[in-house]
């Protein structure tokens, strides 16, 4: 009858026998900041990455349009 010992006891094995393991909420909420992170990250590079590509194309516009250097250095 090891059964009718286990009712009510709910609080105390989930001290002793979980004790130092992540639960399954603390797992979700970990991740999604790992989630969080990365998607900041991977939109920061995109973003820069956009904005390098924009110079270069109005560079190159610059260069077409003048029929020289764009912002290359001291003389263009």
């Amino acid at each position: 009858m090891a059964f009718f010992g286990l009712i009510g006891n709910d609080r105390q094995m989930a001290a002793t026998t979980y004790a130092g393991k992540e639960s399954a909420s603390q797992r979700k909420q970990r991740k999604e900041a790992q989630r969080s992170v990365q998607r900041r990250e991977r939109h920061r590079r995109s973003a820069t990455k956009a904005d390098r590509d924009g110079w270069k194309w109005a560079d190159k516009e610059r260069e077409r349009q003048e029929g020289r250097g764009g912002r290359r250095g001291w003389i263009s």
